[in-house]
């Protein structure tokens, strides 16, 4: 058995007893593998695995591997912050974006999505800890980034993602992934297509799953420690 295969494993693993210990559904959360700055051959070693979903930070580099892995018709969601002039790349290639954080990129996103694919699915990013250094709209600013991406038919609003500021205790974890599972409650009252809550990543999944997550983004757990950037 490959190193990749027994983290694999053991992630899924780790999803599962999580996901029973919160008293939930089976197959309630989704992993994202998350893949910046790994080759297209080790997505493929992760895909021959069963895994479908993976996350991307780097345009240029994700195009690269979108194209080298085009014959295993992978899902393809951009993680990382959107500049202006990389949108019409981002609505062309990619089937989620999780990092939406304003209407100007909403407005361009839209904008360019080929009227031949499907409206792009995207989350909202939160900046849920209210960081100067982070990207993600506020929470008071949440719904109105929402009536707006909810104005735009070839946009589909499917849900929030998180990444919250280093903590020092579980608690602390606990409370700003509590404060974004409260947002996305009152997201879906509004927009029932809602069903994503992206939170959760190698270091603290367990407490994201406890609190509502049904996506977890793994990198280094998956595919083991990255090469520096």
């Amino acid at each position: 058995m490959t190193d990749v295969k027994k983290r694999f494993q053991q992630i899924h693993h780790e999803i599962s007893t999580s996901v029973s210990a919160a008293q939930r559904e089976p197959q309630t959360v989704q992993l994202l593998a998350v893949s910046k700055t790994w080759p297209a051959d080790a997505l493929r070693e992760v895909a021959a695995l069963g895994q479908r979903q993976f996350g991307e930070n780097y345009l240029q580099e994700a195009l690269d591997k979108i194209e080298a892995l085009a014959d295993l018709n992978l899902e393809w969601h951009f993680i990382g912050p959107i500049q202006s002039n990389k949108t019409r790349d981002i609505a062309g290639h990619f089937d989620w974006v999780q990092s939406l954080d304003r209407e100007k990129i909403a407005r361009r996103l839209h904008e360019h999505r080929p009227d031949s694919l499907a409206p792009l699915n995207v989350c909202i990013q939160i900046n849920i800890d209210e960081e100067d250094s982070k990207s993600g709209t506020s929470a008071d600013n949440l719904l109105t980034l929402a009536d707006y991406i909810a104005s735009l038919d070839k946009l589909c609003l499917r849900g929030l993602m998180v990444i919250p500021a280093p903590k020092q205790s579980v608690e602390e974890e606990k409370a700003s992934f509590s404060r974004a599972y409260e947002l996305f409650q009152q997201l879906r009252q509004k927009y029932p297509q809602v069903d994503t809550l992206s939170m959760g990543m190698s270091s603290d999944m367990s407490t994201a799953i406890a609190c509502g997550s049904t996506m977890v983004r793994i990198g280094t757990a998956l595919f083991g420690q990255r090469d520096k950037r």
